[in-house]
């Protein structure tokens, strides 16, 4: 008589959603939000610049930067700009839901080879999200790096992501935040202007500094202009590419960027590799 051994399931691979349950929702503006998940299997490790694909059941999935890293086991944390059905879904979602996560996929910001340097992250728009773990671990580890500066846009102040955080940053004595927007609304006093203006007046040795930049593909190939102008070497500008990732592990194809295949390559390349790349109009 034939006996059955009993074996451990086997551990889902990178196609299948693993289940996670939306534990809190924040509003950052009038259509994004911040969505902390926690894991209902094995949480996994996530680096900063990495992202996952996020499914909404019943709706889709699309991929998504991670917007903060806790340790393992700590929740999963992605800012989402509702820009479509699938992120309208998840934008909707309330604590107690339960959605879908592949991954984590992709590249991540190079951190430990930027030590011993200065460091300056610059951010247009919902860009700030995926530099935003970059930031923490860059203050997390002061000593490791020289001067710090972040610099961000905004299309006007409405638009800002993490404001509160910003203004924390802001007010203290070891890191130099500057922050602009095109236009000017409300009660804003601050810089008016597009962010290749602050590069000028930001605190960093071009000759040793690290930079990572994240933002509409306008935006970064005329601030990786400005860095250039300013002294900085191609190969320590670090840029985050989006593209329309479907499989998110190299099959399909969608992501392609010239060579590159950017759910696996990237989404966090060295400028210099990239920088023909973006002289191609509707690339």
């Amino acid at each position: 008589m034939a006996t059955t051994l009993a074996t451990e399931p086997a551990a889902p691979g990178p196609m299948t959603p693993v289940l996670h349950r939306l534990v809190a929702s924040t509003r950052e503006t009038a259509d994004t939000w911040t969505l902390e998940l926690e894991s209902l299997a094995e949480p996994v490790a996530i680096a900063p610049g990495q992202f996952n694909m996020l499914y909404a059941f019943g709706v889709g999935e699309v991929p998504i930067s991670v917007s903060a890293v806790s340790e393992v086991g700590g929740p999963l944390v992605h800012t989402v700009r509702n820009v479509g059905a699938v992120t309208a879904a998840l934008c909707a979602s309330r604590p107690g839901d339960v959605l879908g996560v592949r991954g984590p996929f992709g590249t991540a910001w190079p951190l430990d080879g930027a030590a011993g340097g200065d460091l300056l992250i610059v951010a247009g728009g919902i860009g700030l999200a995926p530099l935003r773990p970059a930031m923490h671990h860059a203050l997390a580890h002061r000593a490791h790096f020289g001067d710090v500066c972040l610099l961000v846009g905004a299309r006007n102040p409405e638009e800002l992501l993490y404001p509160a955080e910003l203004e924390a940053w802001r007010g203290r004595f070891d890191v130099d935040v500057r922050v602009t927007v095109d236009t000017a609304v409300g009660a804003w006093h601050g810089r008016v202007g597009v962010v290749t203006r602050l590069i000028p007046h930001a605190d960093f040795d071009p000759q040793t500094a690290t930079v990572m930049l994240c933002g509409p593909e306008a935006m970064i190939r005329f601030t990786a202009y400005a860095l250039l102008e300013a002294g900085v070497a191609p190969e320590r500008i670090w840029v985050s590419q989006e593209r329309n990732m479907q499989c998110a592990v190299g099959h399909c194809g969608h992501c392609q960027y010239g060579p590159f295949l950017l759910c696996r390559d990237g989404p966090v390349l060295r400028y210099d590799t990239v920088a023909p790349l973006l002289e191609v109009r509707e690339l």
